[in-house]
Formats: C-alpha cells, structure tokens, sequence
C-alpha cells in the first residue's frame, strides 16, 4: 500500500531504540517495537505509514482513560500487538491501531479516508459498533450491532480479525470493570458470539482464550472445580501421557514415519461443555488428555493411522476423517480413538505441520510474503482445505436477509456459528455440511429457500422418511417438491438451522399477518353492521390517527391480534354512538370471537379457546421440546417429548399436535423443575450444592433426602428455573462439584 500524506498530523519519525514511548500504569508496546513486529514477516511493509497511524491514535485518544487506569490509546495499541502474532498485513495494523477513533473521538470516516486511504477507513468502519446510535433495548442494540458487523465480515475477514483480537484485549482487562452486571454481559456476549465467529475461521487459539476468559467470570466456581480435578489427574497421570508419547513415536518410527508426538490437554471450558452435552461426571470423560501426531506429509496420516490400528485397537464408532471432508472452517485432521499402552483409552489427532498451523490459527495462516507483496494467499487457502473461510458467515448475510425481530436474528446468528457437523450429499454428489441433529428441512433450505418452502416430503437413501429424522454422516438427500410454497407453524419444531428457522418464521409470519388481517377485517364489519353501520359509508381514518396506525390493513391486523378491540373503533370512528350499542356489540364480538392468541404455547393448529394444560407427569419447562394430546375432559395436555406417558398415545396419531414456546415463555418465566442428586455424605456438602444453585440464579422451593447410605445419600431438589437450558446450566454446575456424584433431571 503506497503512504498516504498526512499534512495536519506531525510526521513523527521512527522512535530510536533508546526513546521512551509514552508511559501509564503497565506496559505497552512501543512504537519501534510495534514496527520491528511486523517488519520481521513483512519486510515490505509501510513503515511509515505505520509510525503515523501510532502516532494519531496515541494523538486523538488523547487523555482518555480506560477502567484499568492505563492510557486509553494503550488499548489499540496493545490490538495491533495481537495482530503481529497472527503476522497481518499493514493495513490491518493500522486498522487495529485505529478502530476506536470513530466511535471514540469526534474523527470521521471521511477524514480517516484522507488521512490513511480508503481500504483503511473502509476496515476501520466496520469493525466500529452503532453505540452513537440510540436503541431502545439492549438487545435490539446487540442485534444491529451483529447485523452490521456480519455484513463487513462477510466482505472483508480483516475486520473480523480486529474485532476478535479488540474483544481479546478486552477480557484480558475485563477484570477492571467494577459492574458485575456489565462484566457478566460482556463475558455471555463473548461467549455466544465472539468464541463461535473465532471458530467459524479456524481460530483456535483466540477462540479458546476467549472461552476461557469468559467462563472465569460466567462460572467461577464450576471453573475452578475442573481446574482442581485437572490438577489432580494431571499428577496422578503426567508419567502416563509421557510414555504414551514415547511408545507412539517408537511404532511410527520403526515404520519409517518421522513425526512429532505430544500430549495436550482439554481445557476446562471445553470439559464443561462436554459435561454439560453428555450429562456425565467428569470420572467418566475419556479424552481428558488427547494426543496429537505431526507429521511431514498427507499421505504419512493415513500410513500412521495404520500404524496407530495395527499396535493398538480403536475404539468403534470413533474414528473421523476430517482430511477428505474438511469442516466448514478449514479444519483437517483424522482423530481416532485406541486402547493404547498400559490399556489407557486414548485420543489421537493426525495431521501434517500446513494442517496444524490452520488448526490454531484458521485464515490468519494464510497471510503469507509471495510475489513481492504481502497479503491473504488464496491459492493457499485453497491448498490447505479447498473451502471458502467465509462461506458459512455469508450464510448469516442470507439469514439477514429474512429480516425478523432482534431476538430472532441473535438466536438464528448464534445457531448458524454452531460447528458440530454431519455431511450428506444431494442425489447428484453435492456436499451439504449441516449442524449435529440437523433434520430434512434443514437440507432443503440448505440447498435453497424454494427448495424449502416447496418441501412435502422427503427421500432418505432412497426411501420415504418422515421430515423429523435426524441426518447422520453419509446420507443421500432427496427433497420431495410440492406446486405451492408452503411452512406449516409446526415446522419450527422441525429444524435446528438458523437459516432454515428464520425463513419458516419469515413465511409463517407473512401467513399469519394475512389471517389476523382477514380475521380482523371480519371482526369489524361484523360490529359495524351490529351497530346499524356498513362498512362501505364508514371512514377508518379517525381510528388509524388515534391509533398511530399507517394503513386499513394494518388496523385489520391490529384488531385480528386483539392489540386494538372492534369497540374502540367504532368509539374512535363514532363517538356520538349510544354507549349501550357500543357495549352491545363489543360484548356479542368477545362471546362470538373469543380470544385470539396464545401467550406461552402456540403451533399445532390450535383453536380459538381451546384449554390448554402441563401435564405435572414430565414438569416441562421452556426450551423443552413439547407435544399436545388431546383429551375430551382436559383439552390438549401438554408434555416433554421424552414423557413416558406418550407411550400410551403412540397408536393414536390423531391425537398429537406439535407445540412450540413462544418467546415470551423462554424470557419472561420462571418454572418449576426437579433434580435428583447423589451427595457425598460429608458435612458441608448440601450447603455446597445449595450456594451452587443459588449461584446460578436459581431458587430451590423443595428438598428431600432420603436412602441414606454409608458414603453418599440421595437428593430431591426442586428449583424454579427460567428455561431448559438454565436447569442444564445448573446440573451442570452440580456434576463439576467433587462432592456430587450424579445429577439427573427428576421427571413427575
């Protein structure tokens, strides 16, 4: 990039090597510092350019302060510094060392433009959020924040990359911050947004670090409880792990294979994870320690699987070769599983050093020195997986797209960052790569939204399957089509894709807006003509001015949804009207019409008036997959899709309606549920599970003991709980506790 002319900044010099750059309470890079960084892996770099960015941002942060104390310019430069670990190119550095100007000081765009070029201001104006923006809602403002940044990420990952390594020097320092309220809600962002988006491109390493920081301030005490049992595995098991590395390198050398072998460990946020998913104590992970095999080439991974299957057996059911079909982020390796030396059950990954490299650091391994110029190498990239890095971020674009409210397009975004992967192919050999318990629809919207919305049945390997299978590795889908576009309400229950989920709520809202509209234009005419009106010699425009309201249809919508009541516009419309005949004709309208909507459970084709009860046999709670059953003396009874008394109801399908929660229940509900726990019978322990609940926001309502034995006793706890994935949360918490043997969910 040729030196932009920076006529009103001083055109500062390289700072010598005895010069102090300017100082705070800890240290920070220099500016040479920061210069010899990046001329190391790129000798070409804008040096200049990069002195006068360093300067001009230490120039307009000025004396701004962060919570830390430190400089406030510390800040950017510290990003730049996380950047040269990733070996960026120049425009990016300066990006880094800019990226809070706009949004921090009275700069501009167009000023930043002029100063160091369009592609900087271009980068700069990405990764800056909308706070000058005034938002009603802190997560209407998170969502434009998110919809914004993913259509810059989607054009350039450079902004990405920034962004990730601000939020990385963000919660190094998030410890500074004096709210608990706010440090809890950057740390949830972090993990829900930032971690998954890291991982989106393959980097490992600043996803971990992520998780990690975020977890310690989500979940200190569940944290610490891993730590503490890693610990103690890790002395009782270090000697192991060294002879297992020591024995695999002997095989695959007298094979004739040079490779590099090494025990990791998992982190503590991915054991929570993984306890969480599994619901299982941690005595029973068995890839606590996994190993990884480096060797030369891609042909040397399948000769030291080989190897690795001849010396020891694998484990079946996990074996994946992540080589010929790569994730979505570029990710290559085989990972197998063997009863190794000494009989220990052990992880191997296998891959080449190229492979490796993208493992921990994703697209950024592909800025690279090349044609005497310095930047992203596709070719590269291509070599090294054959993917888009970006593919499945413009798939967010396309869920934008769909439009829909700000919680529908945070749930849909962070959905879509979900990497658990199963592969199926469309009947012509496409590869289609989906998220774990991924169904049909899913495939179908995969392929195309038409393809989706035209959907009646499905093919799979040949045979008829019902739209709620789950795919699995290898299947051939065939999407069976119908004339018409159409997305039942029960769908949403049938796919677990962003971009699957978010067109079926798009087409089912245009649907319903269609019927409350029909229903309140009905509802209206029905009141005008009861009050001796007809429709045609009445104007609506005195109830659309007191109602703030655009259209007729809009009024018709607003009436079928029982926002506005057909008796209120008739006053609005004829406010001389008797009242007897107002009163009159909105009572025969609420016996006639009853109500109009649902407030906790919709779907299922659900009438008007209908009784709708939760069975107390399987206690569901919101996020729980849920069915109706039709009864003649309760109306439709409500249960988990695991309760055991469906199995009285499998031979009646004409009884069953699909359910759904609907926003309101998961967010603004408490409900009640049940856990049963085995406890070490020691003193203290109870109190222990007890702060651990209470830590997770949780209030327990009920608790019983009962089989008490030499060393444990059981525990029936039950605790009012905001959704389902706030009890898994808590069991989880529980099952990292060293007292607490097992957690199970109480069913009745």
């Amino acid at each position: 990039m040729a030196a932009v002319p920076l006529p009103d900044v001083p055109q500062a010099p390289p700072l010598a090597k005895a010069q102090v750059a300017p100082t705070g309470p800890r240290k920070f890079l220099r500016q040479y510092e920061l210069i010899d960084r990046v001329k190391a892996y790129d000798p070409t770099a804008d040096e200049a350019l990069l002195n006068r960015a360093y300067v001009y941002a230490v120039r307009m942060h000025g004396s701004q302060t962060r919570a830390s104390g430190d400089p406030y310019f510390a800040h950017p430069i510290e990003v730049a510094g996380i950047l040269t670990d990733y070996r960026m190119d120049t425009a990016t550095i300066v990006t880094a060392l800019l990226h809070d100007i706009i949004e921090d000081t009275e700069v501009t765009r167009e000023e930043i433009a002029r100063l160091f070029g369009d592609e900087v201001a271009e980068l700069v104006e990405g990764v800056t959020k909308l706070s000058r923006l005034a938002f009603g809602a802190e997560y209407k403002r998170q969502a434009e924040n998110l919809r914004k940044f993913i259509l810059a990420i989607s054009r350039d990952v450079r902004v990405l990359l920034v962004k990730l390594a601000d939020r990385l020097h963000n919660m190094r320092t998030l410890h500074f911050i004096k709210s608990a309220a706010k440090r809890e809600r950057i740390a949830r962002e972090t993990l829900e947004i930032y971690a998954p988006l890291a991982r989106s491109i393959g980097c490992h390493r600043i996803c971990i670090e992520l998780e990690e920081l975020a977890f310690s301030h989500l979940n200190p005490v569940a944290r610490t409880a891993i730590v503490r049992r890693l610990d103690t595995l890790r002395a009782g098991q270090g000697e192991a792990v060294a002879l297992v590395s020591r024995e695999v390198s002997e095989k695959l050398e007298e094979a004739g294979i040079a490779a590099r072998v090494f025990g990791r460990e998992k982190h503590p946020y991915s054991i929570w994870r993984k306890l969480q998913r599994k619901s299982i104590g941690f005595s029973q992970l068995s890839d606590v320690f996994a190993f990884r095999v480096i060797v030369s080439a891609e042909a040397d991974s399948y000769r030291a699987l080989g190897v690795i299957h001849r010396a020891w057996p694998c484990v079946p059911e996990r074996f994946k070769d992540f080589i010929s079909t790569p994730k979505r982020n570029n990710y290559r390796s085989i990972h197998t599983t063997v009863v190794g030396p000494r009989g220990m059950r052990i992880e191997m990954q296998i891959r080449t050093e190229p492979m490796d490299l993208v493992a921990e650091e994703g697209v950024a391994a592909h800025w690279r020195y090349k044609d005497q110029s310095y930047g992203f190498d596709p070719e590269a990239a291509e070599a090294a997986g054959g993917r888009d890095p970006l593919a499945n971020l413009r798939q967010l674009v396309q869920v934008l797209e769909h439009g829909g409210d700000s919680e529908e397009l945070v749930e849909h975004a962070k959905l879509e960052m979900f990497l658990d992967q199963v592969f199926v192919f469309t009947p012509k050999g496409r590869l289609i790569s989906l998220p774990r318990g991924a169904m049909p629809l899913d495939f179908a919207y995969a392929v195309h939204t038409d393809v989706g919305e035209t959907c009646v049945g499905v093919k799979i390997n040949g045979e008829l399957r019902p739209l709620r299978t789950e795919l699995t590795n290898g299947d051939v889908v065939e999407v069976v089509r119908g004339p018409k576009s159409q997305a039942p309400a029960d769908w949403r229950s049938l796919a677990v894709t962003g971009r699957a989920r978010s067109a079926i709520r798009r087409h089912i809202r245009q649907a319903e807006k269609e019927e409350f509209t029909r229903l309140g234009r009905a509802s209206l005419e029905r009141t005008l003509e009861r009050a001796g009106k007809g429709r045609a010699e009445v104007s609506l425009r005195p109830a659309l001015e007191r109602f703030a309201l655009a259209s007729e249809p809009e009024l018709y919508d607003a009436v079928g949804r029982g926002r506005v009541t057909p008796g209120q516009v008739l006053e609005a419309v004829f406010p001389g009207l008797k009242e007897t005949e107002r009163a009159a004709a909105t009572e025969r309208r609420r016996i006639e019409d009853g109500p109009t909507a649902r407030f906790y459970v919709t779907g299922g084709g659900l009438s008007p008036g209908v009784s709708l009860k939760f069975d107390p046999c399987c206690k569901p709670v919101p996020g729980d997959r849920i069915v109706g059953i039709v009864t003649s003396a309760k109306g439709i009874m409500v249960h988990a899709i695991d309760c055991p008394e469906l199995a009285k109801f499998e031979d009646r399908e004409e009884l069953w309606r699909d359910l759904q929660w609907t926003p309101e229940a998961e967010r603004d509900t408490l409900s009640l549920a049940s856990l049963h726990a085995t406890i070490l019978d020691a003193p203290g322990v109870l109190g222990q599970a007890c702060a651990i609940i209470g830590e997770a926001g949780a209030n327990i309502v009920g608790l019983s003991m009962h089989h008490r034995h030499s060393s444990f006793f059981d525990a029936d706890i039950d605790i009012e709980v905001k959704n389902a994935r706030h009890l898994t949360n808590i069991a989880a918490a529980l099952r990292a506790c060293p007292s607490v043997e097992t957690v199970e969910r109480a069913r009745g």
